[in-house]
């Protein structure tokens, strides 16, 4: 008899994460492992089996919802179709180019499917021609995010997925902020994501936006703590920090994190917080004076007022 992996073989056999891996199991039943009396998951070798043919049709295009319930048959021919299927893409006639925000989301959607980063930053850069930065930034990369922030979560799309895209729009945001020289007498802003959030794209979606709006912005990457933050707006006099929360929703230990930040940070610096996650911690941001901003035009409206020192009346980005 095969021995039984745990989770963590499994996902270094089949280069799915162990979320991914989960979600399979709990959302579509595509694999049903063994569990030990400690309730520890146990999985056979045709288990790893149907798990590596999923993620092969997943990159092929297929959504895990699609193909969750088939035969371990029926998956292997399907492997075979879309790997001959994705050889000779390339072959056929030139697809349409994009010219419409939706058009471009959804062929930046089709890129990072394909794993193809060199055609995520073609159609970053055709967005950024025809929509203006602001135009690509809002109607191009958010909706993008959050569709593979959902993508993800529902276990559509696998680690390399997402790492691809980060990696890609990391490196894009950061080149397209380079022409967005500040004065010296520009305010500052230092922008990060607070400990326990791990993804950086939304701060550093915000960065470009600032620097956009005129703004001096210090990065600081993901995931520091509020001691760290707080240190670096007192040595740049930053007048304001930004801050992405996106995931999770639900961490104990961020509201107490928050609340040590408002206490560190000089009197009078604002604090603005967005981020698909935001929402779900609005009594604590409530409680320290934050100030929400639920898109990059309400950035936009928070920037403009903080520069101008109109506190949090302004139209779009509100206290929480």
């Amino acid at each position: 008899m095969d021995a039984l992996l745990n989770i963590k073989a499994v996902a270094r056999r089949t280069g799915l994460s162990a979320h991914v891996i989960r979600i399979w199991e709990k959302r579509y039943q595509a694999v049903v492992p063994t569990r030990t009396a400690t309730n520890r998951r146990l999985y056979a070798e045709s288990e790893i089996e149907r798990l590596g043919l999923l993620a092969r049709a997943i990159r092929a295009g297929h959504t895990i919802s699609q193909i969750a319930g088939l035969p371990v048959g029926t998956l292997r021919g399907l492997a075979a179709t879309d790997t001959n299927a994705v050889a000779g893409a390339g072959a056929g006639e030139p697809r349409p180019r994009a010219t419409t925000a939706r058009d471009f989301v959804r062929e930046a959607l089709e890129a990072v499917r394909d794993l193809d980063g060199l055609e995520l930053e073609r159609v970053m850069k055709a967005a950024e021609l025809a929509l203006g930065q602001m135009g690509l930034l809002c109607k191009v990369l958010s909706p993008l995010l959050e569709q593979l922030g959902k993508s993800w979560r529902a276990g559509d799309l696998l680690a390399a997925h997402e790492h691809l895209a980060s990696q890609a729009v990391r490196s894009f945001l950061g080149n397209l902020s380079r022409p967005y020289a500040a004065t010296d007498q520009a305010p500052e802003l230092v922008v990060t994501t607070p400990v326990g959030q791990l993804h950086e794209l939304g701060a550093l979606m915000a960065a470009a936006t600032a620097h956009h709006e005129g703004w001096r912005v210090t990065y600081l990457g993901p995931c520091l703590p509020a001691d760290e933050i707080a240190g670096a707006v007192r040595q740049k006099h930053a007048r304001a920090v930004a801050l992405s929360v996106v995931h999770p929703a639900d961490d104990p230990t961020l509201p107490r994190e928050l609340e040590k930040l408002r206490q560190s940070l000089p009197a009078g610096t604002a604090m603005l917080v967005g981020g698909r996650a935001a929402g779900a911690y609005a009594e604590t941001l409530k409680g320290i004076d934050a100030i929400t901003c639920e898109t990059l035009v309400d950035l936009q409206n928070a920037l403009d007022a903080v520069r101008q020192g109109r506190g949090g009346a302004f139209r779009g980005a509100t206290r929480a």
